[in-house]
């Protein structure tokens, strides 16, 4: 019998020498692994060569990455990115009909930096391309010449909703220090999305799915960096794990009961 539940990690699509390949960070992985307690399995990023129904049938939660690329401006009806921008348009191409079709489904979703951005998008919403180019709005960039602890420690921090999902995930708290490694950034907020927390200068750091079927959270930092050492992070990880344990033993009890013998009348 399955013990613990498996994870899909979404993947980009980027050059290896002179092959394509699907790659993942690992501190992704990480924080399924020991964070959620749940097994991890890359989702390639193939769009409609692997449907999202298909995908669907074989996990019990899916977690949406960071990444350097920016999600496509003509999938929100932004205007064309800046030259040299990176896109990965396989990606777009899978995680945003798979995410719509998760939560519609039930199907636990965590999304994180990349991953919130495209939450927005799924639900109709648009994007800053250059959040620091915008006035009133700070730059949210890291410092990629400094030591990886140092652009992944805390830069800012977050005004939680009251009564929000995570609000309940921090025990309460009206605020926490979070970090912060994005150019990209919620413009026009989508239809459906509650705002979980924002930023000192107004930007939103998190949002959830409204009347969701399970845990559909999105937030703008990256809670997998050391998820272990930050209290919030380590209660974001659990709570989508236990979310996607309840999912696998939901599987299990309806697939008992398919093949449950029929009694004979008496």
């Amino acid at each position: 019998m399955q013990k613990k539940p498996l994870v899909g990690i979404t993947a980009d699509r980027t050059m290896m020498g002179s092959h394509p390949s699907h790659v993942t960070g690992e501190k992704y992985i990480a924080a399924v692994v020991d964070g959620a307690g749940a097994l991890a399995m890359l989702l390639p990023a193939l769009g409609v060569r692997q449907t999202a129904a298909d995908v669907l049938d074989a996990v019990d939660g899916l977690l949406f990455t960071g990444s350097y690329s920016n999600v496509e401006p003509h999938r929100y009806g932004g205007r064309p990115s800046a030259p040299g921008t990176l896109h990965d348009p396989a990606r777009d191409a899978t995680t945003l009909p798979l995410m719509r079709a998760a939560i519609e489904a039930g199907v636990p979703v965590l999304a994180i930096c990349r991953g919130f951005q495209e939450m927005n998008v799924v639900f109709g919403g648009t994007l800053h391309q250059e959040v620091h180019a915008v006035d009133g709005l700070d730059d949210h960039r890291e410092d990629k010449n400094q030591e990886l602890h140092v652009q992944y420690g805390p830069a800012h921090a977050i005004r939680l909703t009251a009564g929000g999902v995570l609000q309940r995930l921090a025990s309460g708290a009206t605020e926490a220090r979070v970090n912060s490694l994005h150019g990209q950034g919620i413009e026009k907020l989508g239809a459906g999305l509650a705002v979980e927390a924002v930023a000192p200068d107004g930007l939103i750091e998190a949002v959830s799915v409204e009347g969701a079927r399970a845990f559909a959270l999105g937030v703008q930092w990256h809670p997998e960096w050391k998820h272990a050492e930050d209290a919030l992070s380590t209660a974001i990880f659990r709570a989508f794990g236990a979310a996607c344990r309840e999912r696998m033993l939901a599987r299990i009890q309806i697939g008992a009961d398919l093949h449950a013998p029929i009694a004979a009348k008496v």
